[in-house]
């Protein structure tokens, strides 16, 4: 208590200051917070699980589910629900914290055949590796992309020309 008795009142210019030094110090602090975001289906675990091969079928799983975030690119009979939650601190690149992408397969007759789920241990970090992309093959220079193919066109064997 004593302390406090002996502390001087600060004057006009004194707490301007410690305002202002107070107010720049927020929005400084405020971009090193960590950003969490969510992409996709939200999962609640109960529904999810109750999914049963040779028990449901699309209809119920839609009632159950709701649409599927995508379906599958050749077969209509493969659904998939994804969900993503990521993190990121302050202007750093954003990492998966936890993923659930669960495949639901549905036989011909439509009823669900199999159903799997996988996890973030199967997100992968791609990294470009600069401006040039690597491939395989024999390096050719300028002059033997612009003129390698001089005399191939229409010979047999080089191209669609044949058999016409």
């Amino acid at each position: 208590m004593g302390f406090l008795r002996s502390m001087k009142p600060l004057s006009g210019k004194s707490r301007m200051t410690m305002l202002l030094v107070t107010a720049a110090m927020v929005p400084a602090l405020s971009g090193c917070a960590k950003i969490q975001t969510h992409q996709g289906y939200i999962i609640d675990n109960v529904l999810v699980n109750s999914i049963q091969p040779g028990v449901d079928n699309k209809q119920s799983v839609v009632q159950t589910l709701g649409r599927p975030t995508f379906t599958g690119q050749f077969s209509e009979n493969d659904w998939y629900y994804v969900s993503r939650s990521m993190r990121q601190l302050a202007f750093g690149s954003p990492k998966p914290r936890e993923q659930m992408v669960m495949r639901v397969r549905f036989d011909q007759a439509g009823n669900v055949a199999r159903v799997d789920k996988t996890g973030v241990e199967l997100a992968v970090n791609i990294s470009p590796d600069g401006d040039k992309t690597p491939t395989r093959g024999r390096d050719r220079s300028f002059f033997e992309d612009l003129f390698g193919n001089i005399g191939t066109v229409g010979a047999p064997g080089a191209g669609a020309g044949q058999g016409r």
